[in-house]
């Protein structure tokens, strides 16, 4: 006996519509094609199985004890492919861009975090800008974006079409090589001119320390001698003593820990930012879906670490 699956499956649609037109129309083939495909499977059998006499057809009595075997050979054969396919979702990778300071110092921590709370999650990272990564996401070229969120700046996602998780409170501070007393070498309560070690006109960063500095006299005391997009980029010239800079806190824990680098200003100075993990609910990956169902279900105080 040489059966082929798609004839079960043809069988089983005829049995619901009992109508060879509708049956034809859901199995995507023309009304010959599947009419052909019932004889062979009857063929294959030995037996006729449909009664073509009636209007709608039914099935023999041999159809009818045929129809059991069928659909369990076809529920059993659906039910190992999606087993298989599951397997295969848990172990292919999720692609995700991240804004580069989340990458290089924020994202192995959280990671690491969240695999203890849902198990092992293969990621592939790339790291740009923020502006890159939501066009990236936009048009359905990653998984899942990793940023910034501030709801002062101008480039806001829709979160009906992007939804999101916060994962992260952080904060920009206003950070200095120390001097030979341990204090700040270019302090913002000073009256000295401060170089000032500036994010470029499109990173993300730069727009959240320039609100902070709009309507403030200091901004006119900072005269820029560097600027960069990234802020990895700001902590390696601040610790060369070039000038002062506003760095997010995770970057420069261990520096501040060891007075590699000290605060140039109080609290007042801090910008406080959210980190928030970003999809897109036009793309409907099943690795992404999964992640979601198991972050939903873990604590706000986890996500967050």
């Amino acid at each position: 006996m040489n059966l082929e699956t798609k004839w079960l499956e043809d069988f089983v649609a005829l049995a619901n519509t009992r109508s060879f037109s509708a049956s034809a129309r859901q199995r995507h083939v023309t009304q010959p094609a599947f009419s052909r495909r019932i004889r062979a499977l009857e063929q294959a059998v030995g037996a006729t199985l449909v009664d073509r006499s009636t209007t709608p057809v039914d099935l023999t009595p041999e159809g009818q004890l045929f129809l059991v075997t069928a659909r369990n050979l076809v529920e059993q054969l659906n039910e190992s492919l999606g087993h298989l396919r599951g397997l295969a979702i848990a172990n292919e990778a999720l692609d995700i861009v991240a804004a580069h300071s989340l990458a290089l110092s924020f994202f192995p921590p959280w990671i690491s975090r969240l695999q203890q709370g849902i198990g092992e999650l293969p990621t592939r990272l790339v790291a740009m800008n923020v502006g890159e990564a939501i066009h990236v996401l936009r048009e359905g070229k990653c998984d899942l974006m990793l940023a910034y969120y501030d709801p002062y700046a101008s480039m806001q996602l829709d979160p009906e079409v992007f939804p999101s998780f916060s994962i992260g409170q952080v904060k920009m501070l206003p950070v200095s090589l120390p001097d030979e007393a341990g204090e700040p070498r270019f302090p913002l309560d000073g009256k000295e001119s401060i170089p000032y070690l500036a994010y470029t006109q499109g990173a993300f960063l730069g727009s959240s320390v320039r609100m902070l500095l709009k309507n403030d006299a200091l901004r006119l005391r900072l005269r820029t001698v560097y600027e960069t997009a990234m802020a990895e980029g700001l902590k390696g010239m601040v610790l060369q003593g070039i000038g002062m800079a506003w760095i997010p806190d995770f970057c420069i824990r261990e520096e501040l820990k060891n007075g590699r680098l000290v605060r140039a200003g109080g609290e007042e100075w801090d910008v406080p930012l959210e980190i928030r993990l970003y999809r897109c609910s036009l793309v409907h990956k099943p690795g992404v879906e999964k992640l979601w169902r198991q972050m939903q279900k873990l604590p706000r105080d986890f996500l967050q670490g």
